[in-house]
């Protein structure tokens, strides 16, 4: 985890500070409506608002000023009160208010590996970031279904090798993971050894038969269930080429070769770095 935090920092270090305004979009289910919040921050970080017949709920606030002052703009544009916050994976500017967090990750985050992550990106963004939030932490449970804004929220194990967060599904209809699926080469950030493939794969495979129709991440945004079938044969593909190849660039090669095209193919050597350490 440390070494994936040291080449996030590398990266961070060359990435343009000025931030881009986010952007919103909505999906309408039967009994609640889901905003996401692109922020177009350094980080790839997306926000939600589960927005009820009566109530709010969000879920990773952004981290970064310009975004929050936005986010909390369109908040209260909805007119409706805000039932709970939810911090999973990412901490967020969600000020002095009491917010709700997974079993087990208030510790995480107050931890080594946390700590140091966040304070690596406050010597990269400095005055960019947020005031840490301030508020009353309650834990939830794993394995529990909670009820706000009229919508449940079901709390599941995320992957094994991630943080201890939580996968979430909402309203039975869209499923919550630390990073979204997509059709692209899956980032070195996300998976750093080989452990993590079979993770991501068990992962993936439960978030498909949970029968949601949506499918968002703490990072990127929002895929269909074409995006999780994608990423699993991917993933099953990756292992294919890494018991094929016995070095670095032969699996670098491989994966261009599998998926010509492909978005994300400049990332590829910093994946095969952690999938070969130590051979």
């Amino acid at each position: 985890m440390k070494k994936v935090l040291f080449i996030l920092f590398n990266f961070l270090t060359i990435t343009v500070m000025a931030q881009t305004k986010g952007r919103f979009e909505v999906h309408d289910f039967d009994n609640f409506r889901l905003h996401v919040y692109y922020t177009n921050d350094a980080l790839g970080d997306a926000s939600y608002i589960i927005e009820g017949k009566e109530a709010l709920v969000t879920m990773e606030q952004p981290l970064f000023k310009d975004n929050v002052v936005e986010f909390d703009a369109y908040l209260s544009g909805l007119n409706k009160p805000v039932e709970q916050r939810i911090t999973d994976y990412h901490v967020g500017g969600t000020g002095n208010h009491d917010i709700m967090m997974i079993e087990g990750m208030p510790e995480f985050m107050n931890g080594t590996i946390y700590g140091d992550m966040m304070q690596g990106f406050a010597q990269v963004f400095g005055d960019a970031l947020v005031a840490m939030p301030t508020g009353k932490v309650t834990e939830v449970a794993f394995g529990t279904t909670q009820v706000w804004a009229g919508v449940p929220f079901e709390f599941r194990h995320g992957a094994s090798s991630d943080f201890p967060g939580a996968s979430i599904l909402i309203g039975g209809k869209v499923y919550y993971t630390h990073w979204a699926p997509a059709k692209a080469h899956v980032s070195h950030l996300q998976i750093s050894s080989l452990l993590a493939v079979d993770a991501e794969i068990a992962e993936a495979e439960k978030s498909l038969a949970s029968g949601a129709e949506l499918f968002i991440g703490g990072h990127g945004g929002t895929a269909g269930c074409d995006a999780v079938e994608f990423k699993i044969a991917y993933l099953r593909k990756m292992k294919e080429v890494l018991n094929e190849n016995e070095t670095m660039q032969a699996f670098v090669e491989a994966m261009k070769h599998a998926y010509p095209n492909l978005s994300g193919e400049t990332g590829l050597e910093e994946l095969a770095k952690g999938l070969y350490a130590g051979e």
